[in-house]
């Protein structure tokens, strides 16, 4: 009985199947054949082999692409994940009880929004405030500094934006799993005298580590897949400060017509991102 009725199920997976080969396996496996290849999308490729591959490995704005992806993991999976399980926690545990469900509501909306608001909007806002002329940045402290144009604050103002545009979805993530946790934990914790951040730290993050994984996991590949952002407000400048695989992959695609080497690095970024995915599940699978 139970066999069969796992066998009534396949027919329904037959649609999202024939998608997932459509949409995914499909052009990765073009994308990959291209990447053996010397071709400008137009005509017939040629066959090079690895060629791309040991171009790729001694180029150093590749290299130079994922140390600022690095740092985007940073800013866009570790401080968001540290941050959005603090401000989740307090509000719901202070402002949620102090001042009532609605206005931790608001506020979770709140830190969200830049989750909502096109990559593009944002960007374009950003790129306003941040102006070294007119910019509000510069105008309310009375500076003059070009933060999106000097190769030594480039990389650290992007990763300040992404910080503000990836911390509304742990917050969220964090207060839903909040709403799970054993409240009679707390509370015999706080009978016995544990302070906040002691109760935070033995009870709270234990409760919801299913959740922190989730984040890190999701936010950690959106890092490394990261291209709006870089695109709208600093197009992988000043002097590849900002620079990161995919829009370098972009650059070889579009503007240098190197079809063949911008498939070797979107080849290497996508095998990057499933060795993280398995390295993360694994320690999930550990750790539960």
């Amino acid at each position: 009985m139970a066999t069969g009725a796992a066998r009534g199920y396949w027919p329904y997976l037959i649609p999202s199947a024939v998608l997932f080969t459509a949409v995914i396996v499909v052009p990765f496996v073009m994308n990959v054949a291209t990447s053996f290849t010397r071709w400008s999308g137009v005509g017939t490729p040629t066959w090079i082999g690895v060629d791309n591959y040991t171009r790729l490995f001694r180029d150093e704005r590749f290299w130079t692409s994922f140390a600022n992806n690095v740092a985007l993991i940073v800013a866009m999976a570790i401080i968001p994940t540290v941050l959005g399980l603090v401000l989740a926690a307090a509000l719901f545990d202070y402002i949620g009880k102090r001042f009532g469900p609605r206005t931790a509501s608001a506020l979770r909306a709140a830190y969200y929004l830049p989750q909502v608001l096109p990559v593009a909007v944002a960007g374009v806002v950003w790129g306003w405030m941040l102006h070294p002329t007119y910019g509000a940045v510069n105008q309310i402290f009375g500076l003059k500094v070009n933060w999106l144009g000097d190769p030594d604050f480039a990389l650290a103002t992007v990763m300040a934006v992404m910080v503000w545009f990836q911390l509304g979805y742990p917050v969220v993530i964090f207060m839903a799993g909040l709403q799970r946790a054993d409240p009679a934990l707390h509370e015999a914790a706080e009978i016995d005298g544990a302070s906040w951040w002691r109760r935070f730290w033995h009870i709270t993050i234990p409760q919801i580590r299913p959740e922190i994984f989730v984040v890190l996991l999701t936010c950690t590949i959106a890092a490394l897949k990261v291209f709006g952002p870089i695109f709208v407000l600093t197009r992988g400048g000043p002097a590849n400060a900002t620079m990161v695989p995919s829009y370098f992959s972009y650059l070889n695609f579009f503007q240098k017509s190197n079809v063949g080497y911008g498939s070797a690095i979107a080849t290497i970024l996508a095998l990057i991102i499933v060795v993280v995915t398995f390295a993360f599940l694994r320690v999930q699978e550990r750790e539960s």
